[in-house]
């Protein structure tokens, strides 16, 4: 009898601690459980889902490859990956693309690229990524090692080298003490999602991009959360004037369907001729066929300033809210519909205060919950979701004083 079979071992690995809520469908902003309550979805499967569900337009697109091709492997050309990638260097910094199946596999090929342009232009022993204290860059030992924390390095071995990271705070000069010989590149999220939805301001931005030009560096985006519109522009950087040499990206681009891709300009791809790195499933006819839809509704005309627009709404709603109850919540932070409400409570106690109110929201650090609603939300959807809020609240405050007083009594 196997572990599982005994009931020592779930089947399904147990390393997520799952809210016990399970989903029968969704439909534009909301999800339905399977005892058919209705959830407004601003947590889109951690800000993936930027069209809502089942979006009819995306839906038609999956259906429709799904009846040609869905895998044909990278020893052929796949004429549908051309046209993303033609379409994403049109509308971007970047000359070049490689697509992956998620954003870990990005940030792993982001790495690699920085590494390989400074063996390419005759300086290998540059290898080492300047990276910063609160970012998260993924599961994989290399993502894991750049995001530094402790708490997922914990127990496997020893971390990846190449790594000097620095705290989220440091100022342009003590980012430039750090630079050394063997020094490669900076990687960055404009805006630290997982790490409590900081944003970097354009100033600092623009000051490692200087940075970087002064010393022969690459700098390398993770803009897997806060790229595809979430930010109100196509890429969070595009706020700041800079452009990276080096970008990942994932999530949004494939609406829910397992796609990511780094992107780069033409001088940092040098090094990545055929053979330095390679995908099985990466880029194949389905997942480039919603790619393509996606970028068919991103790039419609005033789609962006129409996010852009309802993200002011919701900001202005939240912080009414902050306003209005300070016992519960410090500050709204972020950009665009990537937003944190700082915490005074726990932030899975107001996590889980939302879902009783039919909203479904997402944790970070820095004790904020992130509300990361789909970019088609509509002015009714800002005024739910604040009433919903508005009712957790309430409730959250009537347990809080329950509870202080059965500590009293």
């Amino acid at each position: 009898m196997s572990a599982a079979q005994s009931g020592a071992i779930p089947a399904v690995m147990p390393t997520y601690r799952r809210i016990d809520i399970a989903f029968e469908k969704g439909d534009g902003v909301y999800l339905y459980g399977v005892d058919g309550r209705r959830y407004l979805d601003f947590a889109c499967g951690i800000a993936v889902t930027a069209f809502g569900h089942c979006h009819p337009y995306l839906v038609k697109a999956l259906e429709t490859q799904a009846n040609k091709a869905w895998h044909v492997s990278n020893l052929h050309r796949i004429p549908e990956g051309e046209r993303l990638a033609q379409r994403l260097v049109e509308a971007t910094f970047a000359d070049t693309v490689f697509f992956t199946n998620s954003g870990t596999e990005a940030i792993e090929g982001t790495i690699k690229l920085v590494r390989k342009y400074q063996s390419a232009v005759g300086k290998p022993e540059r290898y080492r990524i300047i990276t910063f204290e609160g970012a998260f860059h993924g599961r994989t030992l290399a993502a894991l090692a750049a995001g530094g924390q402790e708490k997922y390095l914990e127990g496997f071995g020893p971390r990846v080298d190449g790594f000097d990271q620095l705290p989220s705070t440091a100022t342009l000069k003590e980012v430039e003490a750090a630079i050394g010989p063997q020094t490669a590149g900076i990687l960055i999220e404009p805006i630290q999602g997982e790490g409590g939805v900081r944003p970097f301001t354009p100033e600092f931005m623009r000051g490692l991009r200087a940075l970087c030009d002064k010393h022969g560096l690459l700098l390398a985006l993770d803009e897997i959360q806060t790229g595809m519109g979430r930010s109100g522009k196509l890429l969070a950087h595009e706020w700041s004037g800079v452009k990276p040499d080096v970008m990942a990206v994932a999530k949004a681009l494939g609406n829910g369907y397992p796609v990511g891709a780094f992107m780069a300009t033409g001088d940092a791809a040098q090094g990545m001729v055929p053979g330095t790195h390679g995908s099985t499933y990466g880029g194949n006819p389905l997942a480039m066929a919603i790619g393509n839809a996606v970028l068919d509704l991103m790039l419609a005309p005033g789609f962006l300033d129409r996010v852009q627009q309802i993200a002011s709404h919701l900001r202005q709603s939240l912080a009414m809210l902050v306003d209005k109850n300070p016992d519960i919540f410090e500050e709204v932070r972020g950009q665009g519909l990537l937003l944190g409400l700082k915490c005074k409570p726990p932030n899975g106690d107001i996590a889980a205060s939302f879902r009783k109110q039919g909203l479904l929201s997402a944790m970070a650090g820095d004790n904020v919950v992130r509300l990361l609603p789909p970019l088609i939300i509509e002015a009714e959807h800002v005024s739910e979701a604040t009433q919903k809020i508005e009712a957790a609240c309430a409730d959250l405050r009537t347990t809080m004083k329950a509870e202080a007083a059965r500590k009293a009594g």
